[in-house]
This record gives structure tokens, C-alpha cells and sequence, in this order.
């Protein structure tokens, strides 16, 4: 059975996932209550399901971009339960998690999540081998540089706030080729990261619970343009 848990940002999400289908899945927004939370979250989870912790095999990460403190919780969490149980931890990328959710397109997709003080982090894919391949472009930049930076037609899938949603509409009344995914699309869900860390643990087994950090495009506390 394999845990994943996704706190990168205030969409705090968790799944367990069996090898062949998703057995339980919460998802909810918390207003940086991460630490107070999660692990009651866990453990309501567990009993639903009836398991105990020690039914877990495997355990899966949301690895960022996102929040400093969301980040260092979920790892913490992840990285205490993987070694006190023997068991293998995976992290995956966070956008990666938003762009496994969306359809195949034959343009491009824009995954981003909140950074703070009006700016997002974005990256963006493009449809190839039955799957969103990253573009490794990540960035985490202000609304409008995002869109500015946008040539072909594009589908924006993640979190996308009221700033957003008015940067988006000033630049489609414009003519700029945007798509939003639906909020059904759009919520990041820890059965997709499952879904992630099944396929690489099937491709190629091994144990991050010792080297995995967190993916941050800035330190904390340094101050930005």
C-alpha cells in the first residue's frame, strides 16, 4: 500500500493507493494548518481504510515548487514515516502532479501553483509518449511576465487566484490563444501523485528517503524582484 502526501501548498492532499487502484483520497484547502492537520488527517484515513501504518510499502512525496513550510512539513512527515517503517519514499514534482491530470492536447499546458506577493511558479509541457513531458522551464515570476511569456495556444491548469483569473481575461479580450482547465482538472490531487510514484517505483525501484530534498526555485527569506 502506498501513501502519497502532497502539502506544498495550502491544497493539502493525501491518497492510498494499492498498486492497481486508488483506495482512499482526501483533498482539501488549509490555511497553513499543514502541521496541525496532517498526520490527523493520516490517521482518520487509515482507520476508514483499516489499516494500520504498518500495512504501508511505499510512500510518495509532493516535491515542490511550493511554500517553504508546506514543503518541509510534507518531507518530514514523508521522511519520518519512511525510515522509522524501512519503507521507500518517492518525490515527484509538483507541477508534474497538476499536468498528470490533464487530457492530451496537441498544445501546450501551463501547470502553476501560488509562490506569494503575486507571483506563481510555472512550467510548462508539452503532449509526447502518452504523457505531459516537462519543458524545464520552471520559473516563478509575476502574473503578467508569465502570460507576457506566452506565444502559442496554451491550456493554464493549478491554482489560479483572483489576480490571475482578471490577468487572464485582460489577455485573452487581446487575443492571447488561453484555455483554463475546469477546477475539477485544475485541483491537485495526491491520486495522481500515486499514480506518478506506482509507475516510477514499476520503472525503476529506489529508495529517496535518504537524498530526496525539497524543490524550491528560491531560499526562503531572500527577497525577490
Amino acid at each position: 500500500m502506498l501513501l502519497a502526501i502532497d502539502t506544498a501548498t495550502r491544497t493539502l492532499s493525501l491518497a492510498l493507493h494499492d498498486g492497481q487502484q486508488i483506495q482512499a483520497e482526501m483533498t482539501w484547502e488549509t490555511g497553513n494548518q499543514h502541521t496541525v492537520e496532517l498526520l490527523p488527517a493520516i490517521q482518520q484515513m487509515f482507520i476508514r481504510q483499516k489499516i494500520m501504518a504498518t500495512d504501508l510499502t511505499l510512500l510518495a512525496v509532493s516535491q515542490g515548487p511550493g511554500s517553504f513550510n508546506g514543503l518541509r512539513i510534507g518531507f518530514s512527515t514523508a521522511k519520518g514515516l519512511a525510515l522509522s517503517l524501512a519503507i521507500p519514499l518517492i518525490a515527484i514534482p509538483t507541477l508534474d502532479v497538476i499536468a498528470a491530470a490533464q487530457p492530451s492536447a496537441d498544445h501546450t499546458l501551463l501547470a502553476v501553483v501560488q509562490a506569494g506577493r503575486g507571483r506563481v511558479c510555472a512550467g510548462s509541457y508539452q503532449w509526447g509518449v502518452g504523457r505531459w513531458i516537462a519543458q524545464n522551464d520552471t520559473k516563478i515570476a509575476a502574473w503578467q511576465t508569465i502570460l507576457d511569456s506566452i506565444e502559442g495556444e496554451t491550456t493554464i491548469s493549478g491554482e489560479i487566484d483572483a489576480e490571475g483569473r482578471a490577468a487572464i481575461e485582460q489577455a485573452l479580450s487581446v487575443g492571447k490563444p488561453l484555455h483554463v482547465a475546469s477546477p475539477a482538472y485544475a485541483l491537485r490531487r495526491a491520486g495522481f501523485l500515486a499514480d506518478l510514484a506506482w509507475q516510477r517505483w514499476h520503472d525503476s525501484p529506489g529508495d529517496e528517503a535518504l537524498t530526496a530534498v525539497p524543490l524550491y526555485l528560491h531560499q526562503p527569506g531572500v527577497p525577490h524582484p
